[in-house]
């Protein structure tokens, strides 16, 4: 068997032998407590050599604090857009590596004849874990006999980094696990299953949570109803509105327990153009009622009385009940044809969300500064006219930005999934948006798929575009390369905002410019000098500190 150990922007594809990881200073890998680390096994059988199961062991002082997932590839049916560009490192359909699955009794199974990974997390928590460690990882077949073996330096540093200060969210989908796993919307099963999802959001430093206070009207078929999510119990009797907060509290609980600063509160009013109200159940004297949604107009005087009595309510009890950020959105990706129906909309509220944070994706310059979002989160490749113009915006990015910019496709290269890190320092984004956490549907939300077997949303996204995670069998979360690989991002962007305090914020920037050719657009694929340079930020902040 033949093996390289490698550095976690590599992607084994299979056919060409991976780059070996750079050791630096001594270390192939380094970082601060709780920090996530991770480097990848790359191995290969050899045609005809028989492979069957091999028991992979880790030893060092490392290996209490490592832990080791099979690279797994998915089927990917639309990789990239018809006209690529040229980083892209594949194009025709296939099946690519991306599934992180864990170990079944630490054995794994390797196909021969072409390369196959491992990959190792490493994230020491203890100050006595800070210091220089060795990790082997050693392969061994039947009787013992040693397939392979390779050792890595893994140095922690003895501090830890600060939190992470831009606001992080990708967008939550609470009906996909009921969905997937079959299970009573809001039964205990689910709410377990929430539970051990968001907390694999937070392994991905997302800080803000989608709340579905009412079932988002996101990603849906005009005319169809996803299933619902609501956690305000809503009740009129004699023709007075009232509200059960109980699922509410629930919900910000195993929130504020597993560390998030922030929630959104569902839409307001549909996708695309904010012409409806959303999906909003009502439990009356004859029965539950599905008042609204599609077939109720954004302006109905009937939401509006709704509105009346639940904004005003909900957001006293938020003021009680929670301490951190509360984001609120009228309506999502709103373009410039739509400005009379979003204003429209927005009226309806306006004097209910006076003093609340309103969040809206999107990119027209000219729209933003009409005023109409008070804080608009634009799309990566429209970005540059609002910093032209003196902005520093939220952004995002979904199945539209596949040229150029940062994205987490399957086909992209890792690197271009974690620049987003030190771009959003670089340009001093207040937050990050992504559409997709567990989005586990076709397109518009047609039809459930399974995301072992469909990557794509059923066919339009791109390949990993709607979710960063894969439900495992048992209800366990199980990651993907792009999921540890944003996280690494979200910990550059921790380093570089502690550097800039410690030594200032131009003594940051010169380590992550490029030779002054950064931009949400234009940066360098380079995967060791990218990692060298979080290298140099860690050594400043050493000094610094020192």
């Amino acid at each position: 068997m033949q093996s390289v150990l490698t550095d976690p922007l590599e992607k084994v594809l299979g056919e060409e032998t991976p780059r070996a990881a750079e050791v630096i200073d001594g270390v192939h890998a380094s970082g601060f407590l709780d920090e996530p680390l991770a480097l990848q096994l790359a191995l290969r059988y050899d045609d005809g050599e028989p492979s069957g199961e091999t028991r992979v062991q880790l030893s060092g002082s490392a290996a209490p604090f490592a832990q080791v997932h099979a690279v797994r590839r998915v089927p990917v049916s639309h990789p990239a857009p018809e006209d690529p560009d040229p980083h892209y490192l594949v194009t025709a359909p296939g099946e690519y590596p991306d599934l992180l699955e864990p170990l079944a009794e630490e054995t794994v199974l390797l196909r021969p004849g072409r390369w196959e990974a491992l990959w190792i997390d490493v994230r020491a928590t203890a100050e006595a874990e800070a210091g220089d460690h060795d990790l082997t990882i050693t392969l061994t077949g039947a009787g013992g006999h040693v397939r392979a073996r390779q050792t890595a330096r893994v140095r922690i540093h003895p501090h830890r980094l600060p939190p992470l200060t831009l606001t992080n969210t990708h967008w939550f989908h609470a009906d996909s696990l009921s969905t997937h796993y079959d299970v009573e919307v809001f039964s205990d099963r689910h709410w377990e299953l929430v539970e051990a999802f968001l907390a694999s959001a937070r392994e991905m430093d997302v800080t803000s949570v989608l709340t579905p206070a009412w079932t988002p009207p996101l990603d849906t078929a005009e005319g169809r109803t996803r299933p619902f999510v609501q956690l305000i119990g809503i009740r009129e009797h004699e023709g007075e509105y009232s509200f059960d907060l109980t699922r509410l509290d629930r919900w910000l609980e195993i929130c504020r327990r597993l560390g998030f600063t922030g929630i959104e509160i569902a839409h307001l009013f549909t996708q695309w153009g904010a012409r409806s109200t959303p999906a909003i159940l009502v439990e009356t004297e004859s029965g539950t009622e599905h008042r609204f949604g599609w077939h109720v107009p954004a302006t109905s005087p009937e939401y509006r009385r709704l509105l009346e009595a639940m904004i005003p309510a909900l957001r006293a009890h938020l003021d009680a009940h929670w301490d951190g950020q509360v984001l609120w959105h009228i309506s999502d990706e709103p373009h410039e044809d739509h400005l009379a129906s979003y204003s429209a909309a927005k009226a309806q509220v306006a004097d209910l969300l006076d003093g609340a944070q309103v969040v809206d994706a999107l990119s027209s310059l000219r729209f933003a500064e009409q005023g109409v979002v008070e804080t608009p989160i634009v799309a990566t490749d429209h970005v540059a006219e609002f910093l032209a113009a003196g902005r520093r915006p939220w952004v995002y990015y979904c199945v539209s930005q596949n040229r150029d910019v940062a994205n987490r496709f399957i086909a992209l290269p890792s690197v271009r999934n974690r620049v987003l890190g030190r771009q959003l320092f670089a340009f001093e984004a207040p937050g990050f948006l992504h559409w997709g956490y567990n989005f586990w549907w076709a397109q518009f939300a047609l039809h459930p798929i399974d995301p072992f077997e469909d990557t794509c949303a059923g066919g339009p996204f791109f390949g990993g575009d709607a979710f960063a995670v894969y439900p495992g069998p048992d209800g366990t979360p199980w990651p993907s390369l792009r999921h540890r690989v944003f996280a690494h991002g979200m910990a550059d962007h921790r380093a570089l905002t502690w550097l800039a305090e410690l030594a200032g914020r131009e003594a940051a920037l010169s380590l992550i410019d490029e030779g002054g050719t950064l931009t949400y657009s234009t940066f360098s694929y380079d995967d060791a000098a990218h990692l060298r340079s979080r290298r140099a930020v860690d050594a400043r902040i050493l000094d610094a500190l020192a």
